[in-house]
């Protein structure tokens, strides 16, 4: 069943043509990675503790799921070095980056897990995971779900503790870091 047609006025009909994306081919992950780009997120790190060492990735997939319970989640590549560490672990804790911290996100975005480490102030959970110091806001919690979910996994934990502190945000869209800007009134 098709939608009805609204009628538009001549000016306004070109403004949205004008304005209207052009489809990218459906096989194409460079614009498919573009498009989703359009999406501004947070930017997080997020670390567990396994067989006695700290594992930590930058990450933007972070969302919340439920508020009772307290549920969040976020994905991991299924091929991730530290795929293991974050699934078997049971558990994680997610730092949200402050505006000043974009050179920890791409600290953690790379390299080995000693130099993800390195230098970075930090607090030790009484879950032994680590949370990043300065950050606007924290979650350390259980795992309480996989989700498989194409080449990720989707891994939801079930909030133990948090913080939060009146800091901006680092934010991420279209491949750069940035910070929130209220709208006017």
């Amino acid at each position: 069943m098709k939608a009805p047609m609204r009628h538009m006025p001549d000016d306004t009909a070109a403004a949205a043509s004008a304005s209207t994306p052009l489809s990218a081919a459906v096989s194409d992950p460079a614009d498919y990675r573009k498009a989703l780009g359009c999406f501004g997120t947070g930017v997080t790190v997020v670390t567990a503790h396994h067989e006695g060492m700290d594992w930590g990735m930058t990450c933007n997939s972070f969302s919340s799921v439920s508020l009772n319970p307290r549920l969040v989640l976020w994905s991991i590549r299924k091929e991730a070095s530290s795929l293991h560490a974050f699934t078997q672990s049971g558990g994680f804790t997610v730092s949200v980056l402050a505006s000043a911290q974009a050179d920890l996100a791409m600290q953690f975005a790379k390299g080995s897990m000693p130099e993800r480490f390195a230098g970075v102030p930090a607090s030790r959970q009484a879950s032994q995971r680590l949370r990043l110091d300065g950050a606007v806001a924290w979650f350390d919690c259980t795992l309480h779900q996989l989700v498989d979910a194409g080449d990720h996994h989707i891994v939801i934990g079930q909030v133990q503790d948090f913080g939060w502190h009146d800091a901006t945000p680092l934010a991420f869209c279209r491949s750069q870091f940035g910070m929130f800007q209220a709208l006017p009134n």
